[in-house]
C-alpha cells in the first residue's frame, strides 16, 4: 500500500520526472529572452541579475529547461580555430554549457564575449554572452547540473523561479 501511495504522489509532484526541476535553494538561472536578462537563484533568492545578448534571430537561442553539463575556463572556439585565452576568440574566458536541442553542452551556452557591445542585443547564433568579468563572477556559483531556464516571458525572474520550484 505504501508503495501504491508513493507512487501515486510522485507521479502529480511538481518535480516529476525527477531531477526535471531545480530543488529549492539549488542554484538555478533564468535567461529571459524578452529583456536579455540573465537571473542566478541560488539560496531561495534573486541573488543577481545580468544583461546578456541572444540569439539575433528569436529561434537560435533555444527555449526550454536545460542541465549544465560542461564547463570550461578559456575555451577553445573550434569554428575557427581560435585557442582559449587569445583576444580573438569571441567565446570570451569562460564556458557554461547546457544540454539544448540534445547536444552535449558543446553547442549551446553561457559564455563571455570579445565584443563588450553586444551585450544586450539580438546578435548571436543562439549562445548567451555576457560580459567576461560577468561570467567569470557566476562562473564558480554554477556546478556542474544547474538547471537553467531559457524563456521569452513578461514575468519577474522571482515568478518565474516560483513557477519552476527554485524557491519556496
Amino acid at each position: 500500500m505504501l508503495q501504491l501511495v508513493l507512487s501515486f504522489l510522485l507521479t502529480v509532484s511538481p518535480i516529476w520526472p525527477l531531477g526535471q526541476n531545480p530543488l529549492p535553494g539549488d542554484p538555478f538561472i533564468i535567461i529571459n529572452k524578452l529583456n536579455n536578462e540573465m537571473s542566478l537563484i541560488d539560496d531561495n533568492r534573486v541573488q543577481t541579475s545580468i544583461s546578456v545578448a541572444t540569439g539575433k534571430k528569436e529561434n537560435l537561442t533555444p527555449e526550454g529547461l536545460f542541465t549544465i553539463t560542461v564547463k570550461a575556463t578559456n575555451p577553445y572556439y573550434r569554428k575557427k580555430d581560435i585557442e582559449g585565452g587569445d583576444p580573438k576568440n569571441p567565446l570570451g574566458t569562460r564556458w557554461i554549457g547546457f544540454n539544448a536541442k540534445n547536444s552535449d553542452g558543446r553547442t549551446y551556452g553561457i559564455h563571455g564575449t570579445n565584443n563588450p557591445a553586444s551585450i544586450g542585443q539580438y546578435v548571436s547564433e543562439g549562445c548567451i554572452r555576457m560580459q567576461n568579468e560577468a561570467v567569470e563572477s557566476i562562473f564558480d556559483l554554477i556546478p556542474l547540473g544547474t538547471k537553467i531556464l531559457v524563456i521569452t516571458s513578461e514575468k519577474t525572474a522571482l515568478d518565474l523561479a516560483k513557477e519552476y520550484g527554485a524557491i519556496n
